[in-house]
């Protein structure tokens, strides 16, 4: 598992590094995981076994990523009545967008998971 975290780190460092010296307006550990995501596929190391586990402890934790979102939300009490509307609209907007581009998206990699599955599995 340390194994795994320490990839994890590096691809964000990575990321991070990217980010900062080409100027990108793209998060660095987002450009982290698209390498990662890269490197994975081309790759085809038994690196992915360290990262499921370092993945799994990390996925038990997630609720605490949470937090610092629930504490800014206290921060919009000063947020002027007019626009209340405006920012519970894109909250409800960003959300529905978000969980229908998931659908879709789990749909699709359902689907083409079930057409590359060898015949002995089928």
């Amino acid at each position: 598992m340390l194994k795994g975290l320490l990839v994890l780190l590096l691809f964000q460092g990575i990321g991070e590094a990217t980010s900062h010296y080409s100027g990108l307006p793209i998060p660095g550990p987002v450009i982290g995981m698209i390498l990662l995501f890269i490197y994975l596929q081309l790759s085809r190391s038994e690196l992915s076994i360290g990262l499921g586990d370092a993945a799994h402890f990390m996925i038990r934790w997630l609720s605490l990523l949470f937090v610092p979102a629930c504490v800014g939300f206290f921060f919009l009490i000063k947020i002027p009545n007019k626009q209340w509307v405006a920012v519970t609209g894109v909250i409800v907007i960003s959300t529905l967008v978000t969980m229908i581009i998931t659908a879709f998206l789990m749909k699709y990699l359902m689907a083409k998971s079930k057409r590359f599955k060898p015949k002995a599995e089928q």
